[in-house]
């Protein structure tokens, strides 16, 4: 399924693959930025646009589907 997206999407477009809600698809972002890419959802600019990367969109479900360590 995740092969058939586009190499970019913008961040609604992946909170929909993930299901989440808009508000919290505009946060994870933020702490991406803000944690220096240690936690949230990676994205790229485009001019003024945010874009998530779909190998970043597949990384970051990999990550929320492991159990954290011990």
């Amino acid at each position: 399924m995740l092969e058939d997206l586009p190499p970019f999407l913008t961040v609604e477009q992946a909170a929909k693959v993930v299901q989440l809600g808009r508000s919290k698809a505009y946060e994870l972002p933020v702490e991406w930025e803000t944690t220096g890419g240690a936690s949230g959802l990676p994205f790229v600019w485009f001019g003024r646009q945010k874009r998530v990367p779909r190998a970043a969109l597949e990384q970051f479900i990999d990550r929320t589907l492991r159990p954290p360590a011990a």
